[in-house]
């Protein structure tokens, strides 16, 4: 992963909010929350909330009473997600997964959506993560499967590649789609310090815009991919948006689209 894979900066965290979040992070998002709300936990911390759509299902799922502590890298996602709010009070803080600034065995669970593939080290996330749990704990999170099993992000990607043939942007490739491997997942949960075996449930969905041109927004400028495109060919981002809204639509069709998503979700015990 490249520096600039974390660059969720300027306007791109509203886009993200707008268009990659209905399609593709909120069917996940409701998953994951009934997943953490099932195993009654009193003390979570969400680590990578983004603009807050996990954070947002966790507290209409779990009970009053349930501590939630919702953090993120990146101070430009994690302002909007405080102002975007929840439906009842959690505590919002910036955090960096690979030195959290939590004491040992401070929360029954530990969630994450589509945040593990973006930590410079899994393992060392993973121990931070481990040494935060109570004993017992679980951490439960999960990560895109291959961007084969992914439509839209597939699209987006071999229509760039048509267009930069010497050079073609390979962020999705690299970073949201690139940690899919079910076995390096188990070594990297070992080798932080997870003895038990993790459940990984290969989970597909459908992803769901009524034209191409929100996901071609939201895949063009509402994620880093927008700094690939605009480093080769400075001036032309609203015209290869175009471009690729127009990929997707000789795929899926120009009305409605209705396509595949996968990711996997693994359920891990402390």
């Amino acid at each position: 992963m490249e520096l600039a894979d974390r660059g969720f900066t300027g306007s791109i965290p509203q886009l993200y909010e707008r268009y990659m979040v209905p399609l593709i992070f909120e069917p996940y998002a409701v998953d994951l929350a009934a997943r953490v709300a099932a195993l009654q936990p009193a003390a979570v911390l969400e680590i990578a909330a983004g603009t807050g759509m996990l954070t947002r299902r966790l507290a209409a799922e779990l009970p009053p009473g349930t501590r939630i502590v919702a953090s993120d890298l990146n101070p430009a996602m994690l302002e909007l997600a405080t102002t975007l709010g929840t439906a009842r009070p959690v505590e919002w803080q910036q955090a960096d997964a690979m030195a959290l600034p939590f004491a040992d065995a401070s929360f029954d669970l530990v969630t994450c959506q589509f945040g593990a593939m973006f930590f410079p080290s899994r393992p060392q996330a993973f121990a931070e993560i481990r040494r935060v749990l109570k004993p017992g704990g679980c951490f439960v999170f999960n990560v895109w499967d291959h961007i084969d099993s992914n439509e839209l992000a597939d699209t987006v990607t071999k229509a760039l590649a048509l267009t930069f043939p010497d050079d073609p942007p390979r962020f999705l490739v690299r970073t949201p789609h690139g940690y899919h491997d079910v076995e390096q997942l188990r070594a990297d949960l070992a080798e932080g310090g997870f003895e038990h075996e993790a459940d990984i449930i290969t989970l597909p969905m459908r992803a769901r815009a009524e034209s191409p041109s929100g996901p071609a927004l939201g895949f063009c400028q509402g994620t880093p991919l927008r700094g690939e495109i605009e480093a080769r060919a400075p001036g032309r981002l609203p015209e290869l948006t175009a471009h690729i809204a127009q990929a997707i639509g000789e795929r899926f069709g120009v009305g409605a689209i209705d396509t595949l998503m996968q990711a996997h979700v693994i359920i891990v015990g402390r």
